[in-house]
């Protein structure tokens, strides 16, 4: 069965290997995309990108695990785990059911960046076998927008 991952906010869709950050650009927690956010729009809330179980929740990071186990990773910004979660709020909590475009995380990519810091937003298909998962859009996406394919 093949899982749609859609994506989680708005912005524009790079490929993986433009990721600043070697974990993510080397895809060693597996496969996928990033979206560059609009650092100008303030606030902004990311949201589910597949239905399934909350299996772990950060400010800055979320994984959910799908109706058939397979885990979708939404890393809010780069080395954000710094933030020690200033500026982030959480919606949902671990072992919540949440459907696709549920509210997860709301956070200002304009902040992260004046803090230095990237606001790119790795969206991974954890542990994927690169040849399973396809990029499903390039330049601007909206959340909820299909972004990959996991066959």
């Amino acid at each position: 069965m093949t899982l749609t991952v859609q994506a989680p906010l708005a912005g524009t869709v790079i490929a993986l290997e433009q990721v600043p950050d070697p974990v993510f650009a080397g895809r060693f927690v597996g496969t996928g995309a990033a979206i560059d956010p609009d650092r100008d729009k303030g606030e902004v809330t990311a949201v589910a990108p597949v239905s399934g179980t909350v299996a772990k929740v950060h400010p800055h990071a979320f994984v959910i695990a799908s109706e058939d186990g397979r885990g979708v990773l939404v890393h809010l910004g780069l080395d954000t785990v710094g933030l020690k979660g200033q500026g982030f709020t959480v919606h949902a909590a671990d072992g919540d059911e949440v459907s696709a475009g549920d509210a997860m995380v709301s956070w200002d990519p304009g902040e992260v960046a004046e803090h230095g810091l990237s606001p790119l937003v790795p969206v991974i298909a954890l542990e994927a076998a690169e040849e399973d998962v396809a990029l499903a859009a390039k330049g601007s996406v909206a959340a909820g927008d299909g972004l990959l394919t996991w066959a």
